[in-house]
């Protein structure tokens, strides 16, 4: 919710603008230099297909689109969710009797607090489309910028470029203090305004609001996922329990022991232990 605050709102329309430009590495250096928002839902074509719904989505003064996530939690094949959404945002601009040579460029960006791609070791990657044979870059409509903070490790003092900069911001801001932040932010009034952002003191009662009643929900959530972990365990030790008798009692039919005698050692009820030697 803070990210969005941060960078989806018309009243910061310029730090999204300084975030793109430092973030994204656009062919012929051709900045940005508006965005309008877009709706974030992209409504499926069919009531078969899935709604997908984005942090913050944008185009340029070109027309071309822009989507930004912050994930937070773990999510599996988030490559390929990232492929849907930039799939999505690209179809969407045909309309009935439009032209394909109209469409525009899609980029994605992603900021993650958990490693995407275990086997690279840079925290940030940046993915387009090429020849296979001699590296031509011809289908440009497509890019992808993913951003994995935990392989980023520097220190405050030892920033150097912008886009550093940006992931200490998206990696520890919310503890560092406010002197340490602005002494080594002070050559970038972009990064010390989404500094401030986060402070809460400075949000409105409805910020506020929206903001407890998500941090609610994530609560809940997290509660109901932990009771589900707890009752798969507990599942799982009586069905291992009852694997575990069955296998012996097997063992004692082989070794011609009588169902009585196996009843009263294993627990397991006579029809049970039938049952095991149809």
């Amino acid at each position: 919710m803070a990210f969005r605050k941060i960078f989806g709102s018309e009243k910061n329309k310029d730090i999204l603008i300084h975030f793109l430009n430092d973030m994204v590495t656009f062919k012929d250096n051709a900045h940005i230099q508006d965005v309008t928002f877009l709706k974030t839902v992209q409504d499926p074509d069919t009531a078969a297909k899935k709604t997908s719904i984005v942090d913050i989505m944008c185009k340029d003064q070109q027309g071309n689109s822009y989507i930004v996530e912050m994930q937070v939690a773990k999510e599996r094949g988030f490559e390929k969710r990232a492929q849907y959404y930039a799939a999505k945002a690209y179809t969407s601009q045909m309309n009935t009797g439009g032209q394909y040579h109209n469409l525009k460029e899609v980029i994605f960006l992603a900021i993650s607090n958990f490693v995407i791609f275990p086997n690279k070791t840079a925290y940030k990657s940046d993915h387009i489309i090429f020849d296979a044979q001699n590296h031509d870059h011809d289908l440009k409509d497509f890019s992808f910028t993913f951003v994995e903070l935990p392989k980023f490790n520097k220190h405050i003092n030892e920033l150097t470029t912008t886009t550093e900069k940006w992931c200490y911001f998206f990696k520890y801001a919310t503890e560092t203090s406010e002197q340490d932040f602005k002494q080594f932010m002070a050559q970038n009034d972009v990064i010390e305004r989404a500094y401030e952002e986060l402070n809460r003191f400075s949000w409105n009662d409805e910020d506020i609001l929206i903001y407890d009643q998500a941090e609610k929900y994530e609560w809940c959530y997290q509660a109901s996922m932990d009771q589900k972990y707890i009752d798969g365990v507990t599942k799982g030790k009586a069905e291992g329990k009852v694997e575990s008798l069955t296998n012996v009692a097997k063992n004692m039919l082989a070794a011609g022991m009588s169902l009585e005698q196996i009843a009263q050692l294993t627990h397991l009820s006579p029809t049970e232990i039938k049952r095991l030697t149809e």
